[in-house]
């Protein structure tokens, strides 16, 4: 049931960041101004395949080469910002030409007319060529995986046929040469970015540049003087080092840990940006640079990048925290004494998405730590994580359920979470996915357990509950009232809802003029009554009276022996004394006592009818009947004349399987009327379950007001029914 996140590359809004980044100090060269996208596709094509040209013909260190080839580029570059016009750009033969600018041509005298620039404009053109081919999954889609891997790339595999990874890695050595101007920043910085957008999301192209020896060169430059080469370098490194097992290794044999945990604390959000993001990917699914990355003593910096004013850095720091307390108890802990518990519960309440589930993935991992979850609790983490539950974001949505499951393990925070609502929350969420229905759900079973427990430690947590019912405000002790008759043992009923008030709470709640609170108390109230099968009267037939003097089918209506005949309808039915007189007080009177009928021959009967009277009968004789439910009400009126409870009983049962919403009224009146106490309880039972459905009806208010006195006489007889001696009060 873990949460489920991982280090992946940026989200379609981030690539768009990427872009601009790379687009950044190009703006100096522009000086030709190119065809217009918007112009038609036949002059696109001419002047697309007539800078080609000209870079077919301009490969020399003449000036007057450079300076076209260098034109030329630019045109190509403006055009291929529009992603609609990158693959005809590819289409018109671009890729090759360019990669063999990427190198200056050779010449005589060592003089190179516009030095760098060219081969910048190329590793630029060929970079946004390559950041085409990749298609981003919208990030609302994600559902507690990691974004949507790309699409196969067009044009990344394209670019590397044609030869650009090894003067790529070439151009990253220009800083050897012991130059540090403008244009060897750039062509530097450009080259990197150019890398970055090449290996985006495929596995054999970053395994490519490790060959072509790009990681060494890469590793040098994150330690390199001016910041956009840092961070291009940095940018390169992360991307290199994503699910590529051999480059994470090659980057960390080459030392780059120590300038990376440097840059963790730059000033400048970019940089410890790109950092961070290196270092995530390093210690994603490697647990031997995980330790050394923290050997090395990046926790602390990471942690204090959970206050940057980078969104970005904050969210990839929460991430890394997850990776690094993932399975390493020892680490949960120092992440917490470090001080990362109060920024991560502040980021829960972040307008960004993305942060909130990062923070939420961190506090998950953290919580599943027993040293911890008291203190995230106590730092007011549960509030924030329940308001979680409402979000439409799946994986924000599971990881926050995680955490919580996490929380409700520590006994000191289950009060917390009855105070503040936290088992309505859990019970009355929408929840996208199954396996999030399934955590809250284990979270509900852990907070039971809690209460349950009768050794000392959860008699706490219930006299602490009970202290808050008792004293509290209102709004808490109906909160405490209603979680209690979800979550309590059958053996504490009698002390919660009778000793200490909370039956009262509960039915206050249901006379409430806010139907969502009696909507809420509904559900409360028949949750307690279902607790044990002895408050449900109506789930089962009732067994047979007692046994006393049973005749046999034989008997019914039998003229042997038959010593009494009842007039019904006017036709005879004949019966036996003996089996009248042990059947019900009623007939012990008429036959025994001071009436006419005791020495008549004939009784008559005029209210019955003769097939009323005869199942009437038939059951005294057998001691069981069939009742339909056709009869059944009749039936129930004749069983209520006569005294005959074990009857009565069975056609209640009939009658209660009849209750609907619309003649639950009705029935309530039946139950009234003939003092059918289980009918009764039947409807009580009914107008719980189905609240929902029959607040909708107008008459519902004046239903229960009529029934409240009987409910609370049902309750307090059922809850009475267990004492539990050695609970506090």
């Amino acid at each position: 049931m873990e949460n489920q996140s991982s280090h992946e590359q940026p989200t379609r809004s981030a690539r768009k960041n990427l872009k601009r980044k790379l687009e950044e100090d190009f703006e100096e060269d522009r000086k030709v101004v190119a065809l217009s996208p918007r112009d038609n596709h036949e002059d696109l094509v001419r002047n697309i395949r007539t800078q080609v040209d000209i870079l077919d013909s301009t490969f020399s260190p003449i000036e007057a080469d450079r300076l076209a080839a260098k034109t030329s580029i630019h045109v190509l570059c403006e055009l291929a910002k529009n992603e609609e016009i990158v693959n005809l750009i590819v289409d018109c033969g671009a890729v090759a030409p360019l990669v063999r600018h990427l190198q200056a041509p050779s010449s005589s005298t060592g003089s190179k007319p516009y030095e760098h620039e060219v081969e910048k404009g190329s590793a630029f053109t060929l970079g946004l060529l390559a950041v085409k081919s990749v298609q981003w999954a919208p990030v609302s889609t994600v559902v507690l995986v990691a974004p949507l891997s790309a699409q196969e790339p067009e044009h990344q595999q394209l670019i590397v046929d044609a030869g650009a990874l090894p003067h790529l890695v070439g151009l990253l050595k220009r800083h050897r040469d012991g130059q540090n101007s403008r244009a060897v920043n750039g062509v530097i910085r450009r080259a990197a970015d150019a890398i970055t957008n090449l290996a985006h999301e495929n596995s054999s192209i970053k395994t490519r540049v490790r060959i072509e020896g790009g990681i060494p060169l890469l590793v040098e430059l994150v330690d390199f003087s001016d910041l956009k080469v840092q961070r291009a370098a940095a940018g390169a490194l992360r991307t290199l080092a994503f699910k590529n097992d051999e480059n994470k290794n090659q980057i960390v044999e080459c030392n780059a840990l120590p300038t990376l945990i440097l840059m963790l604390r730059s000033e400048d959000a970019a940089i410890h940006y790109e950092a961070v993001g290196v270092i995530g990917n390093l210690v994603h699914s490697s647990p031997h640079i995980k330790k050394e990355v923290l050997l090395a003593g990046a926790l602390q910096p990471v942690i204090g990048l959970l206050s940057s004013c980078c969104s970005e850095s904050q969210r990839e720091a929460a991430l890394l925290l997850g990776q690094f307390a993932a399975n390493d108890s020892d680490c949960k802990v120092h992440i917490v004494q470090r001080g990362a518990v109060q920024p991560l519960i502040e980021m829960l309440q972040s307008p960004d998405t993305q942060l909130k589930e990062m923070s939420a993935f961190a506090l998950g991992r953290l919580a599943q730590d027993t040293h911890n979850q008291a203190g995230i609790g106590h730092s007011g983490g549960i509030v924030p994580l329940l308001k979680l539950l409402d979000s439409k974001n799946g994986s924000l949505q599971h990881n926050s359920a995680f955490a919580l499951y996490g929380l409700a393990d520590n006994e000191d925070n289950v009060v917390e979470f009855v105070r503040v609502g936290g088992i309505q929350k859990l019970q009355e969420g929408e929840f996208i996915v199954q396996p999030t229905r399934d955590c809250v759900a284990k979270t509900l079973k852990r907070l039971e357990e809690k209460i349950h427990g009768r050794v000392r430690i959860f008699l706490i947590v219930l006299s602490h509950l009970l202290y808050l019912m008792r004293i509290g405000e209102k709004f808490v002790q109906r909160r405490v009232a209603m979680a209690l008759a979800h979550l309590c043992s059958p053996d504490d009923r009698k002390a919660i809802f009778i000793d200490n008030n909370g039956l009262e709470l509960l039915l206050e709640l249901l006379e409430s003029t806010n139907v969502k609170q009696q909507q809420d108390v509904s559900v409360a109230l028949y949750k307690l009554a279902t607790k044990a099968s002895s408050l449900c009267p109506m789930d089962a037939a009732p067994p047979s009276p007692t046994p006393q003097v049973y005749l046999g089918e034989q008997y019914v209506n039998n003229l042997t022996l038959s010593d009494v005949t009842f007039l019904v309808e006017g036709k005879r039915f004949y019966a036996h004394r003996i089996c009248l007189l042990a059947s019900s007080d009623a007939f012990r009177a008429m036959f025994d006592g001071g009436y006419r009928e005791k020495d008549a021959k004939d009784v008559e009967i005029p209210n019955i009818r003769w097939d009323v009277f005869e199942l009437m009968m038939r059951y005294i004789y057998t001691g069981s009947v069939d009742v339909n439910l056709d009869i059944a009400q009749e039936l129930l009126r004749a069983a209520d004349q006569y005294l005959l409870e074990g009857l009565k009983r069975l056609c209640e049962y009939a009658i209660a399987q009849d209750i609907s919403a619309e003649n639950v009224s009705l029935m309530y009146e039946l139950s009234e009327s003939f003092n059918a106490l289980s009918l009764k309880h039947a409807c009580i039972l009914f107008i719980l379950e189905k609240f929902d459905k029959l607040s909708a009806m107008p008459w519902c208010s004046h239903l229960i007001q009529r029934v409240l006195p009987e409910m609370r006489n049902y309750f307090a007889r059922a809850l009475s029914r267990r004492i539990q001696t050695d609970l506090p009060q």
